[in-house]
């Protein structure tokens, strides 16, 4: 029997390989992308250690590439949010560990918060815009119902309100008008007192001061 030449590598070891240059050009991407919005392909290869040629055969175009950057993050805020047992904690304590999912996701993906980002791809699943506003709102309302929460205000305009909140501490801090952790304390002081917490006290944000 003749020799074969050098065998293929087999479709699991083919599979594994590619899985593992994705994660790496996902990965350089964020990184990249995070401090130059405006990086190219190229950039995000010569991080990731691949070539250009192996970026395009994963992503097609730039913009699928952060459209999957945005979903894979996405699907990391989610798993986040599912293990900081936002239904089953005293509210008042899910309310902050919701708001702390939040900020580790923004510290992660830098790219969110950079105002010379140009208006990112929606994604095609994960959308957080989609997701994440029904688990606060059925927080909200689950803190309403035991009365910690204030239930004068629709849980879905304090969840719309909490969000935007966020969104402004972030911008505070992508301005250098407030540290992040001076963002958060407001932040989260603010959050408890727009929910109308009830029967605990909101420590104040101490040693926070604005920018000149």
């Amino acid at each position: 029997m003749i020799d074969s030449p050098e065998a293929a590598p087999p479709p699991r070891r083919r599979r594994s390989d590619a899985r593992r240059s994705i994660e790496a050009v996902l990965n350089a991407a964020r990184v990249v992308l995070g401090e130059r919005p405006e990086a190219s392909m190229d950039d995000i290869a010569a991080e990731a250690g691949v070539t250009r040629q192996t970026v395009y055969a994963h992503f097609p175009s730039r913009d699928a590439l952060v459209a999957a950057l945005i979903e894979a993050a996405a699907a990391e805020y989610l798993a986040a949010l599912d293990a900081a047992g936002l239904d089953t904690a005293p509210p008042a304590d899910a309310l902050a560990r919701f708001l702390d999912v939040g900020w580790q996701f923004l510290r992660r993906n830098p790219l969110l918060l950079n105002p010379a980002a140009s208006g990112p791809p929606r994604p095609g699943r994960n959308a957080l815009s989609d997701v994440v506003p029904p688990r606060l709102e059925r927080l909200i309302r689950r803190g309403q119902d035991t009365g910690d929460f204030d239930g004068s205000q629709p849980a879905a305009w304090l969840t719309a309100a909490v969000v935007g909140l966020q969104h402004a501490a972030a911008a505070e801090v992508t301005a250098e008008r407030l540290t992040t952790h001076e963002a958060e304390l407001l932040c989260l002081e603010s959050t408890l007192r727009l929910c109308g917490l009830r029967g605990h006290a909101v420590q104040p944000a101490r040693e926070v001061s604005r920018r000149e």
